[in-house]
């Protein structure tokens, strides 16, 4: 509580000066709050305190004329009559306003394009509102973007991570903080702060430690799973590109013995023995990250060797991270050394014992049952045709438009993916196609139906439709946040007709993202037209569907 400093400046009226100082310090004594009088009149000229010296934890009172120079520099002014008649309302000088909190973030999201920057704008419009200095790292699909400093990291009083994928927390060692997804952060970035600063736990360890994952908060599976995906999206993305472009340039026999040492056989190499050799076990090696932290990368990756060597593809490679994750993350807890030899479980003991135990686990129990069912789901895939295939591709676009980048999405995301390491593109063609639909399809419906919506939607639809033709399904998001119940429905039936005439005509796609900007890449994409049909129609279903069922602004 501040300390109050009261100047009463009699003015001729002596007594009534006393008797207002003896009532303030009464008051006060009362109230429980320190305060300092000083009396000026004809006969006691006292001198008031240095103004100047006065800090932050002191409060100002002057009783006495409005001319007196001390009026227009006091916390408070009030006339002796005021005082007089109202000594405890008199001291109620306002209290220092509270320090605001400093406060760095960090947004995250698998794919690190749309819901990264979503929950960044999310926490920055939330610290705005509650006029909260905020610094905010985005770990987007080419690196951080703003990193934080370790002064700004020092100085905040709560970290608050908001990601859909595992982050690496060694940086914040003794600092309060707090971990959530990233939907939280888009939909109420304010409460999302509030939330933070109540419930932040202080992080384990020591900023120099290699994996202080005991005390790390976990996290579910599906977050584990996520994080593998998003370090796995490069790998998938660079292998497709250069077997497209060896094919452009070498036709289908690319690949063959006879085309050795050609330009086109050498980017195959490149992009099938290298980039997608090292999917799996990228895959397999950061689930085991997200689980175990650095100790648990070196397991995962082996095991995700040994499960693509065993023909189990990305099935072996999702059990190999878990298997590996978990293993080092219960060797961690077991394993008791002396202080001076702690060092070496990081670096030396978690990643040996833990390969073993993943590496046996493969090869004995695990490796050949997944790999048996990888092959069932493989060829079941691949011989999919008529209705099996529709139904599969409306599976697939429905899910792809449900939440438009929140667990639904990614799950059918993740599952194309991974079918890629098996060189089963049909499912991925589907995914892409009915991913791009909902945003394009908004775009369409505020160009079509412009009555119903608003003037601010419709300048937002031409920013939709832009990140559609980028495969960024969030786009769609503000219009489906504004009338769910009419939106999401209308998205998930377009989707789902671009989901299906992708898988009927047997469309391919080598590539997992970057939306239309692959599609003229000569071998990205078979079946060309018609899954630009795919994505026509899906829109147009779109577009019809939401300018029937949304309300005009007014009605709504």
């Amino acid at each position: 509580m501040r300390k109050l400093f009261a100047v009463i400046d009699a003015g001729g009226r002596d007594v009534q000066a006393l008797l207002a100082a003896e009532a303030l310090r009464k008051a006060a004594r009362t109230q429980g709050r320190p305060i300092e009088v000083a009396l000026r009149s004809d006969r006691n000229p006292a001198e008031a305190p240095a103004i100047d010296a006065l800090g932050d934890d002191h409060a100002l009172l002057f009783v006495g004329g409005a001319d007196d120079p001390l009026a227009a520099r006091a916390d408070r002014h009030l006339s002796l009559d005021a005082v007089l008649s109202d000594p405890q309302g008199a001291i109620g000088v306002p209290d220092a306003p509270a320090a605001r909190p400093s406060i760095v973030a960090i947004t995250s999201c698998p794919t690190g394009i749309a819901h990264t920057f979503m929950a960044a704008e999310g926490l920055a419009e939330g610290a705005r509102q509650l006029n909260y200095p905020i610094r905010i790292e985005t770990q987007g699909s080419v690196g951080a973007g703003n990193p934080l400093t370790a002064e700004e990291i020092e100085q905040a009083e709560v970290v608050l991570i908001a990601a859909d994928r595992e982050v690496d927390r060694g940086r914040f060692a003794g600092k309060r903080v707090f971990v959530s997804n990233t939907k939280p952060a888009i939909t109420g970035g304010a409460a999302l702060i509030e939330r933070a600063l109540a419930e932040a736990q202080v992080q384990g360890g020591e900023a120099s430690s290699a994996a202080p994952v005991a005390a790390k908060e976990r996290a579910g599976p599906y977050k584990h799973l996520m994080t593998g995906v998003s370090f796995m999206l490069p790998f998938v993305v660079a292998g497709g590109l250069l077997i497209a472009l060896a094919f452009a340039l070498g036709g289908i026999h690319a690949n063959d013995d006879a085309a050795a040492g050609t330009l086109a056989h050498a980017l195959f190499e490149i992009g099938a023995k290298a980039g997608f050799a090292l999917m799996v076990p990228a895959l397999a090696g950061y689930i085991a990250y997200s689980v175990a932290d650095r100790p648990g990368i070196a397991p995962g990756m082996i095991g995700g060797m040994i499960a693509s060597s065993l023909g189990a593809g990305f099935l072996g490679g999702i059990a190999a991270g878990f298997i590996a994750g978990y293993g080092v993350d219960g060797l961690n807890r077991l394993i008791r050394l002396p202080k001076n030899l702690s060092g070496l479980k990081p670096v030396l003991i978690l990643p040996l014992l833990g390969s073993l135990l993943t590496g046996l686990v493969m090869i004995y129990a695990v490796g050949a049952p997944v790999a048996a069912a990888l092959a069932f789901l493989t060829e079941w895939l691949r011989s999919m045709q008529g209705s099996s295939a529709i139904l599969l591709g409306v599976i697939l676009g429905a899910m792809s438009a449900f939440d438009m980048g929140g667990p639904v999405n990614k799950a059918g995301y993740a599952f194309s993916v991974g079918l890629v390491s098996s060189q089963v593109y049909t499912p991925m063609a589907a995914t892409m196609a009915a991913g791009m639909v909902p945003p394009l399809g908004i775009a369409l419906a505020t160009f079509l139906f412009r009555n119903r919506f608003s003037a601010e939607e419709r300048e937002a639809g031409g920013a939709a439709g832009v990140l559609g033709l980028a495969f960024i399904t969030e786009g769609a998001i503000p219009f489906a946040a504004r009338d769910p119940f009419r939106i999401i429905p209308s998205l998930m039936a377009g989707s789902a007709v671009a989901g299906a005439i992708s898988m009927a005509f047997g469309v391919e796609l080598k590539v997992p993202h970057g939306g239309i900007f692959v599609l003229p890449i000569p071998g990205a994409v078979t079946h060309l037209a018609a899954y630009a049909l795919a994505i026509v129609a899906g829109t147009a279903v779109t577009a019809l569907l939401v300018g029937l069922l949304k309300r005009s602004p007014e009605s709504a």
